[in-house]
């Protein structure tokens, strides 16, 4: 089994297992403070983001590309002075960005987000900047040298340590109000950080090839060059990055003004963007799992294909990723569309999400694609292209959002609306770049039989539902109904070949029984 291949299950495994573990951490969120703080949560959330982003500057994928091109050459000083460099780099960000997040929190609060109570949620996630900034470096190490395990454990480390304190803060501050509580919740994931960051350093300290510590500031003085060639990848990609947390970052602030045009009132306008962002979304990204773990892999793999000059075994990566999120994203979205309204209910005791799911699922197919299309364009130095196309998206996506947000028709469905045209522009903008430097064959036979199986697999679903008895319990009916899908998607797929016979049996133990039903 190949480096990328082994990588890119090892991250699919716990990618799974950590967006489960989230989704336990939403609804222990969702029950105890509702619509309201998650809304609060969200409204916060994305200006750390932007800090942390601001901080790394870009430098896990840059750090990544260069650790697998001089591991492939065997220059292990080389491997040595990226790491030295890249972390007096995010190091020095942090101490300078982590002060000034505090410092801004109340005018952030109560000026741009309409809503004083997002003050204290502001300050609570401030300390994991640094800590974030550590880790992100010690990650792109390990995904350079193409080993997966110690990013992928320490991803479930953080979720466990995160869902075990969660609904204690929660439950500890909601007696102080609402934001007291969303502000517990964010604390709960600067522990978890902490926590997976001890991880990551133990991982490292092991298993190093070499002194970190010994001559590390001379080291720094003597890595001009090296800061140049990680800057010439990183600042295109943290362009690319810098404008999706810019985007993210004004998109409360956009919503919430759009809303108060249309009428909305600012705690109202709260309440509905939580539902968007805190209920209706991460069932959106679910699936991104599949399409970030495949990225992360993509980078260092299509970097060393691109060095050979391996025209055809860029391609083949490239369609082996994309056919992957594609099957996988289609039977996420067939089972969002179709149980929405029920989904909703079992996770988040309420369906007041369900019509966001419904209106931006068919879409999200595009957004799954994002991913490996960004991390193709990465790996062949195409970064400022890519940071272009999400210049545009997003432009798009914000002007769109508050367009049809201020329409009191629309209100917060114009905003789910807005940010449907930016996934659908910023995709097509990645292909249209990868196909200018890479050849690209389109199996139109094979998205017209997923489309098909789709069809099936949704309509199966949706009757089963409806004919189960009415006095079985909701939580059953969707579990079996859910099963239902997943069965006749899955039989259909291998049935009509969109799966070949040696791509099943490349799956570690139940590939060779698997691969029996497979037509070709």
């Amino acid at each position: 089994m190949s480096k990328f291949l082994k990588g890119t299950i090892i991250l699919l495994i716990a990618g799974l297992v950590t967006r489960v573990l989230g989704f336990i951490n939403r609804i222990v969120i969702a029950r105890f403070i509702g619509e309201e703080g998650v809304g609060l949560y969200m409204m916060a959330f994305p200006t750390l983001i932007l800090v942390i982003t601001i901080t790394q500057i870009g430098l896990p994928v840059a750090i990544s590309k260069n650790v697998a091109e001089a591991e492939a050459r065997g220059d292990f000083k080389k491997v040595k002075q990226i790491l030295v460099v890249s972390l007096a780099t995010t190091i020095s960000l942090s101490l300078v960005f982590t002060p000034a997040l505090i410092i801004l929190a109340p005018y952030l609060a109560e000026t741009l987000f309409t809503d004083p109570r997002t003050h204290l949620p502001l300050l609570a996630i401030a300390p994991i900047v640094p800590i974030v900034a550590i880790s992100s470096v010690i990650r792109g190490y390990f995904q350079g040298r193409q080993n997966m395990k110690p990013a992928a454990y320490s991803q479930v480390l953080e979720q466990v340590a995160r869902i075990t304190l969660i609904a204690v803060m929660t439950k500890m501050f909601l007696p102080y109000g609402v934001e007291y509580a969303a502000a517990g919740a964010m604390f709960a994931s600067v522990i978890g950080e902490l926590i997976s960051l001890a991880y990551l350093m133990t991982t490292f300290k092991i298993k190093k090839k070499f002194p970190l510590r010994k001559k590390f500031f001379k080291q720094v003085k003597e890595g001009k060059s090296t800061f140049k060639e990680l800057m010439n990848v990183a600042l295109p990609t943290t362009g690319s990055r810098m404008i999706g947390s810019i985007s993210w970052f004004f998109e409360p602030i956009v919503v919430a003004h759009g809303l108060a045009i249309a009428g909305v009132a600012a705690v109202e306008a709260t309440k509905q963007y939580g539902s968007l962002t805190g209920f209706a979304m991460p069932l959106l990204f679910l699936p991104s799992f599949v399409t970030y773990s495949l990225s992360t892999s993509l980078v260092p793999a299509i970097s060393e294909a691109n060095s050979k000059n391996d025209k055809k075994l860029i391609e083949y990566r490239l369609q082996q990723a994309l056919k992957f999120v594609f099957l996988t994203g289609g039977l996420a979205v067939v089972i969002l569309y179709v149980l929405a309204d029920p989904l909703m209910n079992v996770m988040y005791g309420s369906t007041s999400g369900a019509i966001f799911i419904k209106i931006m699922a068919p879409f999200f197919l595009f957004y799954y694609y994002q991913g490996p299309l960004q991390a193709t364009l990465q790996a062949l130095n195409l970064a400022r292209a890519a940071m272009i196309n999400s210049l545009i998206g997003n432009i798009v996506k914000t002007a769109v959002i508050f367009a049809l947000a201020s329409q009191a028709s629309l209100g917060i469905n114009g905003a789910a609306l807005g940010i449907v045209v930016g996934i659908l522009l910023t995709t097509l903008l990645h292909f249209a770049t990868v196909l200018k430097r890479i050849s690209f064959t389109f199996y139109i036979r094979d998205y017209i039989k997923t489309f098909l199986v789709m069809g099936a697999s949704g309509y199966s679903g949706y009757w089963l539902f409806h004919q189960l008895s009415s006095n079985m319990s909701i939580s059953i009916k969707v579990l079996i109904a859910t099963l239902l899908i997943s069965f006749v998607y899955l039989i259909l797929i291998l049935m009509l070949g969109l799966i070949k016979k040696d791509d099943v049996k490349r799956i570690p133990r139940i590939g060779g029984p698997l691969s029996k039903l497979v037509f070709r």
